[in-house]
C-alpha cells in the first residue's frame, strides 16, 4: 500500500482533503527515534502504575488480599510514582523535543545529544528508585514525606530523574533559543514557545523538590544526621509539588492551543491570547505551594493567605485557555453551517480519537478544575484536607484531563515518527478505549468525590476501623472504585493494543504532525510576552515575596523545644 492510499484510506474517516506533498513535514528520523524511545518508556510505565492503581481499589474494597508480603502502601508508591512523575516526565520530554524539532527544525548533534543523555540519567534513575520500592525499602508514598525513610538509592534515583529532565529541558531551550538567533526580529512558533516556558518553569520549581533531597533527605538515609526539619521538607517538595500540576497540565494545553485546532481542520482563535496564558502560567504556578499546607502548624496565616490569593490568579489563564478553545470549536462549526447556540458541537469530529480524547479531557478539567478551587479556599479545604477527595481531584486532573490529551497526542505522534498511518480499525478502538476511560475514571473518581466529603481518609485500606458502622458505610462505594479502577485497567488494555499497532503493525505511509495556524497569526506578539529577562525577573520576584519570610521563619523562630536549625532535629 502506497503512501497517497494510505492517506486516502486514513482520511475515509474524517472531514479533511489530503494533504499536498509541500505539506508533509516529517521529524528527522533520528529526532523521530529519539521521542520514540520516551514513548516506549512510558507506555511501560502505564501497565505498572495501571496494574498497582487495580490492585489498589480491589484492595481497599476488600475483594484481594495481596500474595508473598506485598504491601497496599508498597503498591500505592508504585502507583503515584510510576504515573504521576516518571510517565508524565517521559512523555513530556518526548512530546516537547518532537514540538521544537517540528517547528523550529531538526535538532543538531549537540542538542540531540543533550536529550539523549537526560533520557537515559532519567532512565538509570527511574530504575534506581523502582528497585528500592519493589524491594520495599522505599514505601514512602508519593509525596515522600518524612518521617517516612527510604533507602538512600530511592533518592539517588529521584534524583536523577529530575537532573535528567535538566538535561534534556536544556537540550530544547536550546533549539528554541537557535531559532530566535536565526530569525530576529520574528515571532517565534507558538509550540517552541510553549514548551521553553513549561521547561524554564519546570527547572525552578523543581529547584525545590532537589534541595530537600539533596540536602535533607540524602544525609538522613545514610545517617549523617539524625533528624531533619519536616516542615522545611515539606514547604520545598510543595514549592515543587503544585507546579509539577502545571508541568502536567501545560503539555495538554499545547496540544489543545496548537494542535486539535488543526486536527478538526479550524483555525486557532488567538497566538497571542495563548502566549499571554502560558506567561501568567509560568509568573503563578510556583509561588503557590503553601496551599497545600493551609492545616500544617509552623507557617504564619498571612502568609497561607497570601499563596490562596497567588492560587486563584490561575483560574485567570485557566479562563482564557476555555474560552479560546471553545471560541475555536464554534467558530469551526459555524463554517460548517451550524445554527443555533449550540448547533456547532453537533459539527465536531466526534468520529476522530485524535480529537475525542483530548476533548473528554478539556471536559473534565471543567469539574477538576472546580474541585481545585475547593482545594485552594482555606475554609472549604477543612472539609475535604487528607480525604480521598483530594484523590478524586487528581484523578479528574492529572488522571483524565492530561492522560486522555497525552493519548490523543500519541496516536497521531507515535506513527508520524514511525512512518506509519492510523487506519479506521485502529482508530475505532482507540475511540473505545477513550469512552471507557471516562466512564471509569467518573465512576471511581466520582465515589471518591463523595466519600471524601463524609471524611473518608486518602491512603488508607480503612482497616484500621475494624467492623465500625463508618467502615460499613464506605463500604459500597470502595466496591464502586474497584468497578471503576477495573474499567480503567481493561482501557489502559486497550491503549497498549493501540500502541503496539500504531508502533509496529498499522499501515506504511505518513501521518500528519498537525501545527495550527491562528486567526492572528501575523500580528506582532507583545514584545515583554518573549522578553526573558521580564518573565524571569516577574517570576523569581513573586516566589521571593511568597516563601521568603515563611521559609526564613523556619530558621529563625523555630517550634518550641527546637535547639536550633541545622543540627538535626525534627521540629
Amino acid at each position: 500500500m502506497n503512501s497517497i492510499q494510505t492517506t486516502d484510506e486514513r482520511l475515509s474517516f474524517r472531514n479533511h482533503q489530503p494533504l499536498l506533498e509541500k505539506d508533509k513535514v516529517v521529524l528527522d528520523r533520528k529526532d523521530a527515534k529519539l521521542v520514540m524511545a520516551h514513548m516506549y518508556v512510558a507506555i511501560v510505565c502505564l501497565i505498572l502504575g495501571g496494574l498497582a492503581g487495580l490492585l489498589q481499589t480491589l484492595v481497599r474494597s476488600g475483594t484481594l488480599k495481596l500474595p508473598a508480603g506485598i504491601g497496599y502502601y508498597q503498591i500505592l508508591t508504585v502507583h503515584g510514582i510510576i504515573l504521576a512523575l516518571v510517565l508524565t516526565t517521559f512523555f513530556i520530554m518526548g512530546f516537547q523535543t518532537s514540538a521544537v524539532a517540528r517547528t523550529c527544525g531538526p535538532l543538531t548533534a549537540l542538542q540531540r545529544k543533550l536529550v539523549w543523555i537526560g533520557f537515559w540519567v532519567m532512565l538509570i534513575g527511574t530504575a534506581m528508585a523502582a528497585t528500592m520500592v519493589l524491594l520495599n525499602k522505599a514505601t514512602v508514598l508519593y509525596t515522600f514525606y518524612a518521617p517516612l525513610q527510604a533507602h538512600v538509592i530511592f533518592y539517588v534515583g529521584m534524583a536523577l530523574v529530575v537532573v535528567g529532565s535538566w538535561i534534556s529541558a536544556a537540550g530544547q531551550i536550546m533549539r528554541y533559543a537557535q531559532w530566535r538567533r536565526e530569525h530576529k526580529g520574528q515571532k517565534t512558533p507558538l509550540l517552541s514557545y510553549m514548551v521553553t516556558i513549561n521547561n524554564v518553569m519546570w527547572i525552578v520549581c523543581s529547584l525545590g523538590v532537589a534541595s530537600t533531597v539533596l540536602f535533607q533527605m540524602i544525609p538522613w538515609s545514610l545517617g549523617l544526621v539524625e533528624r531533619i526539619d519536616v516542615s522545611l521538607s515539606r514547604t520545598l517538595f510543595w514549592y515543587f509539588g503544585h507546579a509539577l500540576v502545571y508541568f502536567w497540565l501545560l503539555p495538554a494545553y499545547m496540544a489543545w492551543y496548537a494542535i486539535v485546532p488543526k486536527i478538526i481542520g479550524a483555525t486557532a482563535f488567538s497566538d497571542n491570547l495563548a502566549r499571554m496564558s502560558f506567561m501568567l502560567f509560568l509568573f503563578f504556578s510556583i509561588p503557590v505551594g503553601i496551599h497545600h499546607q493551609l492545616v500544617e502548624p509552623g507557617i504564619d496565616v498571612l502568609w497561607k493567605y497570601v499563596q490562596v490569593v497567588l492560587t486563584f490568579m490561575v483560574v485567570i489563564p485557566s479562563l482564557m485557555t476555555a474560552f479560546s478553545l471553545f471560541a475555536t470549536f464554534e467558530a469551526y462549526g459555524r463554517k460548517q453551517g451550524a445554527k443555533g447556540i449550540l448547533g456547532w458541537f453537533k459539527n465536531l469530529p466526534w468520529g476522530d480519537a485524535r480529537f475525542v480524547l483530548p476533548f473528554i479531557g478539556m471536559a473534565a478539567f471543567i469539574p477538576g478544575g472546580a474541585g481545585g478551587l475547593v482545594n485552594a479556599s482555606a475554609q472549604m479545604d477543612q472539609v475535604v484536607h487528607n480525604t480521598i477527595w483530594i484523590t478524586g481531584h487528581f484523578h479528574l486532573t492529572v488522571a483524565t484531563a492530561v492522560i486522555l490529551t497525552f493519548f490523543g497526542t500519541m496516536y497521531w505522534l507515535i506513527p508520524h515518527c514511525t512512518g506509519r498511518v492510523m487506519t479506521k480499525s485502529i482508530n475505532k478502538l482507540a475511540l473505545i478505549q477513550g469512552y471507557m476511560w471516562a466512564l471509569g475514571m467518573s465512576i471511581m473518581s466520582g465515589a471518591m468525590h463523595f466519600i471524601g466529603l463524609f471524611g473518608a481518609p486518602r491512603r488508607s485500606t480503612y482497616s484500621e476501623y475494624g467492623g465500625s458502622k463508618v467502615a460499613a458505610e464506605w463500604i459500597p462505594y470502595q466496591v464502586i472504585q474497584a468497578i471503576g479502577g477495573t474499567i480503567l485497567f481493561v482501557s489502559i488494555i486497550l491503549v497498549v493494543i493501540v500502541f503496539i499497532q500504531l508502533c509496529f503493525f498499522a499501515p506504511k505511509g505518513f501521518e500528519e504532525y498537525p501545527v495550527a495556524e491562528a486567526m492572528d497569526q501575523n500580528q506582532p506578539t507583545y514584545k515583554f510576552v518573549e522578553n526573558w529577562k521580564f518573565l524571569i525577573v516577574v517570576t523569581i520576584a513573586l516566589i521571593l515575596i511568597a516563601y521568603t519570610i515563611p521559609v526564613g521563619q523556619m530558621f529563625i523562630d523555630p517550634p518550641p523545644g527546637a535547639k536550633g536549625f541545622g543540627e538535626g532535629k525534627v521540629w
